[in-house]
C-alpha cells in the first residue's frame, strides 16, 4: 500500500560543482571523478537512508555501462541501495527526476538523489565498428595462418576512429547548425541575440555578488565559483563576435558569445516525499512538483530544439494557467536564439494550436519572470548536468516567493526532444 504522503512529490535543491571550460581546471576529472564529490556531499546531508539514486551523462564511457552504479560505490556509500543510469541528451537530470517521481508515487521509497555529470574534457575516442570487429577476430585468432588472412581483409578504410561530436547523428548536422535555422524561420536577428546573451551574464553575476550560488555549489579543486559569466562583456563586444555555425551565407547570427559553453560540471537534486524530506536539513529550500510534460518533434522539419514550445502549452492547459500566473520561469539556454524562437512560438496562436493541440488562452509572455539568476549561455552547459543545476536554481527562488507561487522549467535536447515541469511553493 501507499503511504499518504506519496500523493505530494517535492524537490529540494542540491549541490553541484563549479561549471568550468572544457580542458580547463577540471581536465584531470573524468565523469566518474566529478561526479563523486556531488554525490558525496549530498549524502553528508542526509539524517537516515537515501531509497535510491538516478545519474547520467550524454557523453558514455566504455568502461562502464551503468555510470549511476560507478558513482555510488566510488562515493563509499550503502551498497544495498539501488542506482540507475538514465539518459536524454540535454534533458538528462531532469527526466531523471520524472522517473524519480513517478517510481516514489508507486514504491515505499521517500527519497531519491538524482543527478548527472559532463565530462568534456576527457571525451573517449572509440575504434570505428569495423575496425572493432576486425581486432576482436585478431585476438580470437589461434594460428597464424587465421592471423595472416585476417591481415589481408584489413582495408585501408577501416582503419579508422569514432569522436564523438556535438551533432545529431540523423541529421549530421550541429546544434548550432540547426538553431540557425529555427533563427532564420522565426526572423530572431542578431540583436536580440547579444541582448539576451548580455542579460545573462549580468545577472548571472549580480547572483553572484550577492551569494545566491553560494549553498548551491560545492568547491572542488579550490574552485567555489562559475567560471563563465563574464564582467566585461557589453553588446559592443559582443557585436565584434563573428558567427561560428554559418559562416558563408552571410546570414549567420549565433556567435559564441550567444551560445552555452563547452562544459565540465557535475550536479544534484532531491526527490522527495513529506517522509522524505524530513531526513533533509530543514533549511533546505523545497517546492512541490505539481506536473509535468515530455515533448518531441520532427527534426528534419520542425525545428530541433522546439519541442518544449509544444510541452508547455499542453502543461499549462491541463492545469488550467495562464503566462501570468507563472511566477518564474526558468528556461534553458542552449542559444540565445533557441529561447528567442520558444517564446515567439508560444506567443504564437496558430503554432500553439497547430503543434500543441491546445487554444491559446495564455496571453504575452513575461519575459521579465524569465531566468532572474543567470542561465546556460552564463553558467554553462554540461549536458546531462543542466536539468539539475537549473532545477535545483529554481527551486531555491520559488522557495523565497509567496506561498502558492509557481514555476515553469523547461529545457530542449538534442533529438528534437524537450522536458517541461511545474513547481509550486
Amino acid at each position: 500500500m501507499i503511504a499518504a504522503d506519496k500523493r505530494t512529490i517535492w524537490l529540494a535543491a542540491g549541490v553541484r560543482t563549479p561549471f568550468v571550460g572544457v580542458d580547463g581546471p577540471f581536465a584531470a576529472r573524468d565523469s566518474l571523478s566529478l561526479s563523486v564529490p556531488v554525490v558525496q556531499a549530498m549524502a553528508a546531508r542526509v539524517a537516515g537512508s537515501i531509497d535510491f539514486a538516478i545519474w547520467g551523462a550524454v557523453i558514455v564511457n566504455l568502461a562502464y555501462a551503468n555510470l549511476a552504479r560507478e558513482v555510488w560505490l566510488e562515493s563509499k556509500l550503502d551498497p544495498h541501495v539501488p542506482t540507475f543510469t538514465t539518459i536524454m541528451q540535454c534533458s538528462t537530470s531532469m527526466v531523471g527526476v520524472f522517473e524519480a517521481a513517478g517510481i516514489i508515487e508507486r514504491t515505499k521509497a521517500a527519497l531519491a538523489l538524482v543527478g548527472g555529470v559532463e565530462s568534456m574534457s576527457r571525451v573517449q575516442i572509440g575504434l570505428g565498428q569495423n575496425l572493432s570487429d576486425w581486432l576482436r577476430r585478431m585476438f580470437q585468432a589461434r594460428r597464424a595462418a587465421q592471423r595472416i588472412g585476417l591481415l589481408r581483409k584489413l582495408r585501408p578504410s577501416d582503419i579508422r576512429l569514432f569522436v564523438p561530436e556535438v551533432k545529431n547523428r540523423v541529421t549530421g548536422r550541429s546544434m548550432g547548425e540547426h538553431t540557425e535555422d529555427m533563427a532564420k524561420t522565426w526572423n530572431i536577428d542578431r540583436f536580440e541575440q547579444d541582448a539576451l546573451a548580455l542579460q545573462s551574464h549580468q545577472t548571472a553575476i549580480a547572483a553572484q555578488d550577492r551569494g545566491f550560488f553560494v549553498d548551491l555549489i560545492v568547491p572542488l579543486d579550490g574552485i567555489s565559483r562559475d567560471h563563465f559569466p563574464r564582467r566585461d562583456t557589453s553588446m559592443e563586444k559582443l557585436a565584434k563576435l563573428k558567427p561560428v555555425f554559418d559562416r558563408t551565407s552571410g546570414k549567420g547570427t549565433i556567435t559564441a558569445g550567444s551560445s552555452s559553453p563547452l562544459t565540465d560540471g557535475a550536479a544534484a537534486i532531491w526527490v522527495a516525499t513529506e517522509g522524505g524530506l524530513a531526513r533533509l536539513p530543514g533549511g533546505v529550500p523545497r517546492v512541490r512538483l505539481v506536473d509535468f510534460e515530455k515533448a518531441a518533434v520532427d527534426v528534419f522539419n520542425e525545428g530541433l530544439l522546439m519541442a518544449p514550445v509544444s510541452a508547455i502549452p499542453r502543461l499549462l492547459a491541463r492545469n488550467n494557467l495562464t503566462f501570468n500566473d507563472i511566477a518564474l520561469w526558468e528556461i534553458h539556454e542552449a542559444f540565445s536564439a533557441q529561447v528567442l524562437c520558444h517564446i515567439k512560438g508560444l506567443e504564437d496562436r496558430d503554432f500553439v494550436r497547430d503543434k500543441a493541440g491546445v487554444e491559446h488562452t495564455f496571453g504575452s509572455f513575461p519575459r521579465d519572470r524569465m531566468n532572474p539568476n543567470g542561465g546556460s549561455v552564463a553558467l554553462g552547459h554540461p549536458f546531462a548536468a543542466t536539468g539539475a543545476r537549473i532545477l535545483s536554481q529554481a527551486v531555491k527562488e520559488l522557495a523565497a516567493k509567496p506561498k502558492g507561487a509557481r514555476a515553469i522549467v523547461s529545457i530542449c535536447a538534442d533529438g528534437g526532444l524537450g522536458t517541461v515541469a511545474l513547481l509550486e511553493n
